[in-house]
This record gives C-alpha cells, sequence and structure tokens, in this order.
C-alpha cells in the first residue's frame, strides 16, 4: 500500500521523513506529488536501501485553466512516473478526466468541485483515477467535515455504478498527517467507505506506478509488445 505525500518546499517534511514514517506504519511505499511550482530533490534509490520504502516520483499539475494545465501535461509526463491533476474546480475536473496521459484527478469533491455520471464515464473510458481524498475527514471538524462527508458518497456511489478506477488518501503535508492504513480501513468502515475500499485505492497508487514504470522502460512498445531478441526456430 502506498500514500501520496507533499514533501518540502509543498509541505513540512522531507521526502526521508514521510518514508521512515510510512515504513513504521506499514506503507510499502510514497509517491512524492508536490506541485509544479515546488518541486524538491531526493535520493529515491538511497531512500529505498534506507527503509525499505519504494519513493515514487509525481507531480500534482496545478493551473489556472485547462489550456495552462494541458501544456504542463505535456512538459512533464514524460518525466514522471505518476501525473495528477490537482481538482476542485468543475473546468479541472472535466479537464483531467478526459486526458488519458492523466493518472489521477486529485480531490474533485474538494472545493467547488463536483463530479457526475458524464465525467464518471469519461475517467472510465481513458483509465483517470478519482481521488477518495480523506484530508478532510481526518482533519477538519464541524461543517467542513459534514460536507466533506457528502462530497465522499457522492463521489463513492459513482465510482460504483460506473466502475471507476480510483485511489485513496489522506493528501499529506507532514509526517504528522500519516495514518497507517488498518487506521485508515477503520476511518473508511465509520464513515461508510468500507474497509475493502480504503485498502484498494491505496494499493492502486503502487499498481498505477508499477504499470508506467513499465511503460517508460525502453524494452516497451505497447501493452503486450515489448522489444527484445527473437530466438531463432527451426523452419
Amino acid at each position: 500500500m502506498y500514500e501520496a505525500v507533499h514533501a518540502h518546499p509543498d509541505g513540512d517534511a522531507t521526502v526521508a521523513r514521510y518514508a521512515r514514517t510510512a515504513a513504521s506504519y506499514g506503507f510499502d511505499g510514497v509517491v512524492v506529488r508536490n506541485h509544479g511550482d515546488a518541486r524538491t530533490e531526493y535520493d529515491a534509490g538511497r531512500i529505498r536501501e534506507e527503509t525499505g520504502i519504494d519513493v515514487v516520483r509525481g507531480m500534482e499539475i496545478r493551473a489556472e485553466d485547462p489550456s495552462q494545465a494541458s501544456g504542463y501535461v505535456g512538459n512533464y509526463r514524460g518525466d514522471h512516473t505518476l501525473l495528477l491533476v490537482h481538482g476542485g474546480t468543475n473546468a479541472m475536473n472535466r479537464f483531467a478526466v478526459e486526458q488519458d496521459r492523466v493518472d489521477v484527478l486529485a480531490h474533485p469533491m474538494r472545493d467547488d468541485g463536483d463530479v457526475n455520471h458524464v465525467l464518471a464515464k469519461a475517467a472510465v473510458e481513458n483509465g483517470v483515477r478519482l481521488e477518495f481524498d480523506l484530508s478532510r475527514v481526518c482533519r477538519l471538524s464541524g461543517g467542513g467535515r459534514v460536507q466533506a462527508l457528502r462530497g465522499l458518497t457522492k463521489l463513492a456511489e459513482l465510482v460504483d455504478q460506473f466502475d471507476v478506477p480510483y485511489v485513496v488518501s489522506v493528501d499529506p503535508t507532514s509526517h504528522l498527517h500519516l495514518r497507517a492504513p488498518r487506521e485508515l480501513a477503520a476511518v473508511g468502515e465509520t464513515i461508510g467507505l468500507g474497509a475493502k475500499r480504503i485498502r484498494e485505492g491505496l494499493a492502486e497508487w503502487g499498481r498505477l506506478a508499477d504499470r508506467n514504470r513499465e511503460r517508460q522502460s525502453e524494452s516497451f512498445i505497447e501493452p503486450g509488445v515489448r522489444r527484445g531478441r527473437y530466438e531463432e526456430v527451426d523452419r
């Protein structure tokens, strides 16, 4: 299972600090999802040797409008294993689910954002994962938490109805925000999402990373087709 984190300077903790905490909580890896204007440097290989945690290079694109976001996707897709789009407005939500080069629409129900059946179908068609963002459930109270729960409930209904791919995260900006998978599963049970959905959503980050790493390898041509030596056969 993986968590997707905002590391310094996009957050308060370094990638190494996140990895040490994630290891103690039983995670297999972390996705570094810093916004494009807050990129960070780290040695993923060294961190893995020291902690046993897989560090996935990602980016969360934050743009003023879809036109700007489109340029960012073109610029950054090839340099990152996972590419997310910062959602929360209807325009950016729609843009993200219509792009097959985007892996994840981040926190689509935040702020003024919404997802309907049209966007759900587009996400399925283009293989874009919708994020169940548990940050406000875990870190807010009162009206903000109630609003977040309503958004998650609606998202779950659409995901189930249209079989939309998804991920789960608490969108941490500090290692103190991390929660163990079993704790998040318990949160899922409490708020009606279910423990299985939470575990599957945490695991999906790792599956996505494996798929994209394979596609970025020199031997990959297209699904099911790879470069390699041809064996001689008797004719």
